[in-house]
């Protein structure tokens, strides 16, 4: 149950995404449900090994890199799906700020364990 109220959240959190950047657009509830799943999956599968072949760069840029690694996982979604569609690159990135951050906030206001541990 956990599970679906996560992708649920995300869902909301991408789409609330369009109305703080404009050069993402999400046109239906069921893009947004369907490029949530996708993300997520692109995140558990693609993200590490790109995290792990791009080590040396994460270094050297202090852990900067990891935004262009999360925008570029971002773009690579909004090529895939339907009714998901980012500008450019650059607001991809920014876009996979704001859609991480947003969720981050919904998980830890919705997302509580009966014993009060996060």
């Amino acid at each position: 149950m956990r599970l679906v109220l996560t992708w649920l959240i995300n869902a909301v959190a991408l789409l609330a995404v369009p109305y703080l950047m404009h050069s993402v657009d999400v046109t239906s509830i069921g893009a947004a449900l369907v490029a949530a799943l996708v993300l997520g999956l692109v995140n558990t599968l693609i993200r590490p090994v790109l995290l792990l072949l791009t080590l040396p760069v994460t270094l050297v840029s202090l852990g900067l890199f990891i935004f262009i690694v999360n925008g570029f996982m971002f773009w690579l979604v909004a090529q895939w799906v339907d009714g998901f569609h980012v500008d450019s690159f650059l607001s991809a990135v920014g876009g996979a700020i704001l859609y991480s951050v947003i969720s981050w906030a919904l998980s830890t206001l919705l997302l509580k364990n009966p014993d009060g541990q996060s």
